[in-house]
């Protein structure tokens, strides 16, 4: 049987994007079950941090937005468009995460992609590479 994954108040913070004391709070409060470890040390079940992190993770809902079939969606501030007569690349801060994406230049004068818009990437894949670190 694979162990479960621990981790510590702050690396728990890290995932869910909230402050440690945010973690504690919500521990103390039950919204997140902690234990002790053998060191004396809060510990949080990674099932436990996962399943709060999906109840948190909410896309703020953009006005005009549009209904689609992909579900890896990040919403975010475009950060940098480089153009040239055919292609341009854009890069998009989705919370903690860089997205780029390639586009046509075309595409991307008719969206008005700019540096500071907002502006939603959805990704709809029939390959994702997921690593993991070993056990």
């Amino acid at each position: 049987m694979a162990s479960m994954t621990q981790m510590r108040v702050r690396e728990a913070a890290t995932f869910l994007g909230v402050s440690d004391d945010t973690v504690r709070r919500w521990i103390d409060r039950g919204t997140l079950e902690a234990t002790t470890d053998a060191a004396g040390r809060r510990v949080l079940e990674g099932v436990e941090v996962a399943r709060v992190a999906r109840e948190i993770a909410v896309a703020p809902e953009l006005a005009g937005s549009v209904r689609s079939s992909a579900r890896n969606r990040f919403v975010g501030l475009v950060t940098s468009v480089v153009m040239d007569t055919v292609m341009a690349q854009v890069e998009l801060q989705c919370g903690p995460f860089r997205v780029v994406s390639l586009m046509s230049s075309e595409a991307a004068r008719e969206l008005g992609l700019e540096p500071g818009k907002v502006a939603t990437a959805s990704v709809k894949a029939t390959q994702v590479v997921i690593e993991a670190e070993s056990a």
